[in-house]
């Protein structure tokens, strides 16, 4: 498992910055054990960590509702059938926020974000085979009212991907 973000829906940076818990010391130690193991049990937990089993269960409950963490189950998409990742660089046109909402409804798309640059928005996405991202790109993406111009860059080989960047 890992900790860090993923594919459930929450509020863009800037609001979840303003709403994020002020973090104490305990907080980043409970962050950094779980992305090193997120299987941890509270039991082995608390004790690294300072606190008792009861007391750290209440720490991460209240970690994960206010969304400064997510314990997930993070799997190697060749491993479970899917042969194509990419990214897609968007260029659009209108709202972004809305676009990019609209874009992250889609199955296919695990992450969606707004940038700066050539592109106005990176979206990341897992398909099946060559034919699903064709599918997904010219009858999906490229139809989504907004979207201007869909530039495809196909993974050959994952050379890392981490989540654990700790905290600070």
């Amino acid at each position: 498992m890992a900790v860090g973000s993923s594919t459930p829906r929450r509020p863009g940076r800037s609001a979840r910055a303003a709403a994020a818990p002020a973090l104490d010391e305990i907080d980043k130690a409970i962050i950094r054990a779980l992305q090193v193991d997120g299987r941890m049990s509270y039991a082995k937990l608390g004790p690294e960590v300072g606190l008792s089993q009861a007391a750290v269960r209440q720490r991460v409950q209240r970690l994960t509702d206010s969304g400064v963490m997510q314990v997930v189950a993070v799997t190697d998409p060749l491993s479970v059938g899917f042969t194509v990742q990419a990214m897609i660089g968007v260029r659009a046109e209108g709202d972004l926020r809305s676009l990019g909402a609209n874009l992250g409804a889609i199955g296919e798309i695990d992450y969606v974000v707004i940038t700066s640059g050539a592109y106005d928005l990176l979206l990341e996405v897992v398909c099946e085979d060559n034919d699903h991202l064709l599918a997904l790109v010219n009858d999906v993406i490229r139809a989504t009212p907004g979207v201007r111009s869909a530039e495809v860059f196909t993974y050959l080989d994952l050379i890392k991907q981490t989540y654990s960047w700790g905290t600070r």
